[in-house]
């Protein structure tokens, strides 16, 4: 299967609120509920006012995931929260489709992404992510795809969910 990226454009949006309500989507990522949020959030995104860039995963040209990117020091909330210095990216990302989970298709959209989109930008030195700490698939993804966990912290802004901190340099 081959796998490359596009970037979101406002036509994917119906596509992306489905794949929030999946279940095994949902379980993770929460603060979408209805599709006028799902807008509200990724369009700003999309037309480029906001510090994040988002694209659909594809799977031999069809949609089967999201991924986005964003530099931390753009969200100077989030970065004290991860404690990080400048010239970090990092990276959120979602398998739409149920059956295209547990088959490595996360973990090496996150490789190629990361060492194509991401350390693309020479100021970028390392790339973090933080899934759930209770989220093992997406652990074991980002640890497969050579992130290690550097430490675990309480997310506010997730309802005080743990987290685990994961970072690969470049």
């Amino acid at each position: 299967m081959r796998i490359g990226f596009r970037p979101l454009v406002a036509g994917d949006l119906p596509l992306l609120y489905e794949w929030l309500q999946r279940e095994h989507v949902h379980l993770w990522w929460t603060d979408r509920e209805t599709y006028d949020e799902v807008v509200h959030h990724y369009l700003p995104q999309i037309e480029g006012s906001k510090p994040t860039d988002p694209y659909l995963i594809l799977l031999d040209d069809r949609p089967g995931g999201f991924i986005q990117t964003y530099r931390v020091s753009d969200y100077p909330e989030y970065r004290e929260l991860v404690a990080v210095e400048d010239g970090v990216a990092g990276v959120d990302l979602l398998i739409g489709e149920p059956e295209l989970t547990g088959r490595g298709i996360g973990s090496e959209a996150l490789d190629r992404f990361v060492r194509d989109v991401v350390f693309s930008d020479p100021e970028i030195h390392a790339c973090i992510a933080d899934p759930d700490a209770d989220n093992l698939a997406s652990l074991g993804a980002f640890e497969k795809a050579g992130f290690r966990v550097v430490r675990r912290f309480v997310d506010p802004e997730d309802h005080d969910r743990l987290h685990a901190l994961l970072r690969l340099d470049r």
